[in-house]
């Protein structure tokens, strides 16, 4: 496991690896939130990172940026305090560590379930409530011109890793919250989001293949 990064992308994509079903969410509340969430085939921006581990006083702080494209993955760029990346394709994820070297932390041909993780990862990070639900129990509700999701496992397999997944935002996720089964925590805020360009420039899709 990517220790550098672990959160959202690793312990997701680690756990998340068999994706049911695609529900139908019956609330009001949650058929709202999913008509006002975008759904572009592109969305960049920049995340600032916050892990507080259980025992220890000071929170583990990184930024950087990071790119989701629907047909393609997840590229998730750390720049402080140590540059690393971290890209999540249908087939693999793989590490960039800064001294160049890249290695494969998982692949599909070892297992085959790592295909869910790009649209849970997508999912996570656009606000799709629908694919959400497949994986967790939804409770949502409107703030303002905003709403806000917690998400609570529905298999005994996620309920083992962490206990819920906090969303919030308009419409764009704006942040994620994460709360381990160890009482680790993480908060994840998402700014400077832009779907232009609509499509990949030519260095991100060579960090795709």
């Amino acid at each position: 496991m990517i220790r550098s990064l672990r959160l959202p992308c690793v312990l997701l994509c680690a756990l998340l690896l068999v994706a049911a079903p695609l529900v139908q969410a019956a609330d009001a509340a949650v058929d709202a939130i999913t008509q006002a969430v975008a759904r572009p085939d592109v969305l960049r921006g920049q995340f600032t990172q916050e892990k507080q581990v259980s025992g220890f006083k000071n929170p583990l702080r990184s930024q950087g940026q990071f790119v989701v494209a629907r047909k393609h993955g997840v590229i998730w760029s750390t720049l402080k305090p140590f540059p690393s990346e971290v890209v999540v394709t249908a087939d693999r994820i793989l590490s960039r560590q800064r001294d160049g070297s890249t290695r494969v932390e998982l692949d599909a041909r070892q297992q085959p379930a790592m295909r869910s993780v790009n649209a849970i990862m997508f999912a996570l990070m656009s606000g799709d409530v629908q694919a959400l639900s497949s994986q967790f129990n939804v409770e949502a509700t409107r703030e303002g011109q905003g709403w806000r999701l917690k998400l609570t496992p529905k298999s005994a397999m996620l309920a083992k890793a962490f206990q819920s997944l906090t969303l919030q935002g308009d419409r764009y996720v704006r942040q994620v919250e994460i709360i381990e089964a160890n009482q680790d925590r993480t908060r994840i805020q998402f700014t400077a989001l832009s779907e232009a360009p609509a499509t990949l420039n030519a260095d991100e899709a060579r960090r795709f293949e």
